[in-house]
C-alpha cells in the first residue's frame, strides 16, 4: 500500500514539473514572439529612415531645431526675411539694416527753410494781404564738395521761397547753407554749404554719400529710407520697392518714372534717401507725392533719373539773394501755365509771355509775345513764381541763357534757346517795390501794435477780475 501511494504522488510530482516546463517553454515562445515584433517593427523603422538618409537620432535632432526655430521666430513676432540672406535668422537681417543705416546716417542733414509767404485774408486785426516767415523742416544728402563748398541734394520744394536755409549734419551741428541750382520741373536743387563754415570735427564726422543703379532694383527688394520726418530730426524706416517706373498726379501735374515703396516717407522726409542693402543711395525721397489717404504709399526720385540733374546743378555759381536795387530785370509781364491749362488747350507748361515792357532787352535778344519759357540759366521753371525766385539772385547786366517753347506755323511748338542780359530795373518798378516794402513794414508795426493794445487789454480786464 505505501509504495503505491509512493507511486501515485511520483506521478503527480511528475505532472506539476510538467506543467512547469510546459509554461516556461510557452513564456519562451511569447518572450521570442514579442521580441520577433518589435526587433522587426524596429529594424523596418530603421530601414526606412536608411531608406531617406537619415537615422532616428538625426531626425529627432532636425524635428527639435525645427521646433526650436518656429518657437523663437513665434517670441520675436519675426516673419520670413524679405531678401534672403546666407544666415535668415530675424537677428541677422536687423542687424544688416542696422549697419546700413550706421554707414549711411553722416551722409544725410537735416534742413530748414524759412520761408517767406503771402496769403489774403481777415483775423481780428484786419483784413488784406499778410506776409511773415514759417520755418519749415526737410533732409539732403552729402553728394560731393569742392575746393570751397560742401555740396547737398535735396528737393526743389524743400528749399523754394526761401528766405534763409540751415542745415544741421549728424554730429548736431549747423551751418547756413546757399541754393546752387534747383529744377523744379525735376523738384531738386543742390545747395551749398562753405567748408569754412564747418569745424574739423564735423567735417571728421561727416562723409559724401554712394550712389547706386536705380535700374538695378527690382520690385520686392528691401529698401531702407532715412530722413527728418517731422522736423524731429533723423528717422529710419524699411520696407519693399513696391512698384518702379510709377506715374502719379500731383497738383504740379504727372510726376512719371518714380520708385514706389511702402516704406514710411513723411513731411520732413523729403530729400532724404532711398538706401537698397548694400547701403547705396537709389532714390531721392519725395514725401510732397505721398498720399496721406493710404498707408504704405511712397515716392523717390531714381538716383538715374536724378544723376544727370545733380550734375549739371552743381556746376552752377552759388548765389545769395540781390538787393532790390541791384537785381536783374527780365521786363515781361507773364503768367502761369499750369498742367490744368497745359492740357486744356495743349501748350507746354511754364511761364506764357504776354507782354514786353519798353525798357526791357528782351525783344532785341529775340524773346517774342506768346512765348513760353521754360528754362532759365539751364534750370527748370514751371510757374512765374519760380522765375521770380531764380532772377532775385541774379544782379542786373548779367547775362542767361531762356528756353522757350514757341508756336510755329504748323501750330506746334518748337524749342528755342534765346540768350538775354538781364536789365535794371525802371525806376517805376523800384518805386513800386519800395512803397510794397514800406507798407508791408507799416502793416506788420500797426500789426504788432494791435495786438500790443488788445494784449493790455486783456491784462487789465484779468487784473480787476
Amino acid at each position: 500500500m505505501e509504495e503505491r501511494e509512493e507511486r501515485r504522488e511520483d506521478k503527480r510530482e511528475l505532472r506539476r514539473e510538467g506543467r512547469g516546463r510546459k509554461g516556461q517553454v510557452a513564456g519562451l515562445l511569447a518572450s521570442a514572439l514579442v521580441f520577433g515584433t518589435v526587433a522587426g517593427g524596429a529594424m523596418v523603422g530603421v530601414n526606412v529612415l536608411a531608406g531617406r538618409g537619415i537615422s532616428r537620432e538625426t531626425a529627432a535632432e532636425s524635428s527639435a531645431s525645427q521646433a526650436d526655430t518656429l518657437l523663437k521666430g513665434a517670441e520675436k513676432g519675426s516673419s520670413i526675411p524679405l531678401n534672403k540672406s546666407e544666415k535668415t535668422e530675424s537677428g541677422e537681417s536687423a542687424e544688416s539694416v542696422s549697419s546700413i543705416v550706421k554707414s549711411a546716417m553722416p551722409s544725410v542733414v537735416s534742413i530748414t527753410n524759412m520761408m517767406q509767404y503771402k496769403q489774403n485774408g481777415y483775423s481780428i486785426f484786419g483784413g488784406g494781404e499778410q506776409s511773415g516767415e514759417t520755418a519749415a523742416s526737410g533732409s539732403g544728402v552729402i553728394i560731393g564738395k569742392n575746393d570751397t563748398e560742401l555740396l547737398v541734394v535735396t528737393n526743389h520744394h524743400v528749399v523754394e521761397n526761401s528766405s534763409s536755409l540751415s542745415v544741421q549734419f549728424v554730429d548736431g551741428k549747423s551751418a547756413d547753407a546757399e541754393i546752387k541750382g534747383e529744377d523744379s520741373s525735376a523738384d531738386l536743387a543742390v545747395i551749398a554749404i562753405k567748408l569754412s563754415d564747418l569745424s574739423k570735427e564735423t567735417l571728421e564726422k561727416i562723409k559724401v554719400a554712394e550712389f547706386g543703379d536705380s535700374d538695378s532694383l527690382q520690385v520686392g527688394d528691401q529698401v531702407v529710407a532715412i530722413g527728418n520726418a517731422l522736423g524731429y530730426g533723423q528717422s529710419v524706416t524699411t520696407g519693399i520697392v513696391s512698384a518702379k517706373d510709377r506715374e502719379i498726379e500731383t497738383e504740379n501735374g504727372t510726376e512719371s518714372g518714380l520708385i514706389q515703396t511702402d516704406a514710411a516717407i513723411n513731411p520732413g522726409n523729403s530729400g532724404g534717401a532711398l538706401l537698397n542693402m548694400s547701403g547705396q543711395v537709389i532714390g531721392i525721397n519725395v514725401a510732397k507725392y505721398s498720399d496721406t489717404k493710404v498707408e504704405g504709399m511712397g515716392y523717390s526720385i531714381p538716383s538715374k533719373k536724378a544723376e544727370n540733374i545733380v550734375n549739371e546743378l552743381s556746376t552752377k555759381t552759388t548765389r545769395s539773394k540781390v538787393s532790390q536795387e541791384d537785381r536783374g530785370y527780365l521786363g515781361i509781364q507773364a503768367k502761369t501755365v499750369d498742367s490744368q491749362t497745359a492740357n486744356a488747350y495743349g501748350m507746354p507748361e511754364g511761364i506764357y509771355v504776354y507782354k514786353i515792357t519798353e525798357e526791357s532787352k528782351a525783344a532785341d535778344a529775340g524773346l517774342q509775345e506768346k512765348d513760353i519759357i521754360t528754362s532759365f540759366d539751364g534750370q527748370s521753371v514751371e510757374s512765374l513764381d519760380d522765375l521770380s525766385s531764380l532772377l532775385a539772385r541774379y544782379k542786373a547786366g548779367e547775362s542767361v541763357k531762356l528756353t522757350v517753347q514757341r508756336l510755329s506755323g504748323n501750330g506746334k511748338y518748337e524749342e528755342k534757346e534765346l540768350t538775354i542780359t538781364l536789365s535794371a530795373a525802371p525806376k517805376s518798378e523800384k518805386q513800386k517795390s519800395s512803397a510794397r516794402q514800406k507798407e508791408e513794414q507799416q502793416g506788420q508795426s500797426a500789426q504788432r501794435d494791435s495786438e500790443d493794445e488788445i494784449l493790455q487789454e486783456f491784462r487789465k480786464y484779468f487784473e480787476r477780475g
